[in-house]
């Protein structure tokens, strides 16, 4: 029997008409207006019309499978749409794997992000009688070195790109997540803090020239995380700061948040400011990231 290995990633909608189900789906039944709908499909409709998240997971699951080998078999799943996270799971348990190996594509663990795929994936088993596999979820792998070496790799590739007549500022980003996270000792921001700081050193970055902010916080009338990236730009130019590279190694692909909300929002307030704002490639479906997560996966299963 081979080993499951399933990826899970947010879920994207694959065109405007799927926008406001999808948007539904993520509110989890908690109502919201038609302009906030609007809003989003204007967002979605600004970057092409869909991302190529589902595409980039798929493919990175087909390279990763091709990393490890015959004794695995690579499946995605969504957490917000197709293929939602349950048709994955029914599928893997239909053949049968000797056992299951789960990760969020997301590497650093929060309890309202990592810890709601975990929840997906346990009710997804739990809709199934009889025996289960052993199933391992991997909550956080943002101290993989291959993954570090990977984005401070980006780093320097990004850094020859600008002017060396002029200092550049590294800003790394990671989604919000609502303040009242640190009223439970949620790991997430010091995971984000050490994570940057190790990379930042692998790059060669010094220590006071880079920082780290938040970005694409919801539109709830509760505090978030920050500072917003943003607002960072604003400060940055304020400063005297005239480039800035926009490190988002809280994301591995491109999707709403790095295609809408830096690649338009945040290069939209850099020129405002007069500021060159550019932004490291993402890890999508690299061979070299395939194999960083095949190396992840296979350090799981083979004791």
């Amino acid at each position: 029997m081979s080993q499951a290995v399933l990826f899970m990633a947010y879920g994207s909608p694959n065109n405007l008409d799927e926008v406001e189900p999808y948007f539904a789906d993520v509110r989890g039944g908690r109502p919201t207006t038609p302009e906030a709908v609007e809003e989003l499909r204007a967002r979605y409709a600004a970057i092409g019309g869909r991302t190529p998240l589902l595409d980039i997971t798929r493919e990175l699951a087909a390279r990763t499978q091709a990393e490890l080998g015959p004794d695995y078999r690579v499946h995605v799943g969504m957490r917000h749409w197709h293929p939602y996270i349950r048709e994955a799971v029914a599928d893997i348990l239909g053949e049968r794997p000797a056992r299951i190996t789960a990760l969020a594509l997301a590497p650093h663990y929060a309890r309202m992000s990592v810890g709601a795929y975990r929840d997906a994936l346990e009710q997804a088993l739990a809709a199934h009688p009889g025996p289960l596999p052993p199933v391992d979820v991997i909550e956080r792998w943002h101290d993989q070195p291959g993954f570090r070496q990977l984005i401070a790799d980006r780093i320097g590739t990004a850094l020859a790109g600008f002017s060396a007549a002029a200092p550049v500022r590294v800003v790394f980003s990671a989604h919000s997540l609502p303040q009242r996270i640190l009223t439970w000792q949620d790991p997430y921001p010091d995971e984000l803090r050490e994570s940057a700081a190790a990379i930042a050193e692998l790059a060669g970055l010094p220590p006071e020239g880079w920082e780290l902010a938040f970005q694409s916080a919801g539109g709830t009338r509760e505090p978030w995380l920050g500072p917003d990236l943003v607002d960072v730009i604003a400060r940055l130019a304020e400063q005297g700061y005239r480039q800035v590279l926009s490190v988002p190694f809280g994301f591995v692909c491109e999707h709403l948040e790095v295609l809408y909300d830096i690649d338009i929002e945040a290069q939209a307030a850099a020129r405002r400011r007069g500021l060159t704002l550019r932004r490291t490639a993402m890890p999508d479906a690299d061979p070299a990231f395939a194999r960083v997560l095949a190396d992840l996966v296979r350090s799981r299963t083979v004791q």
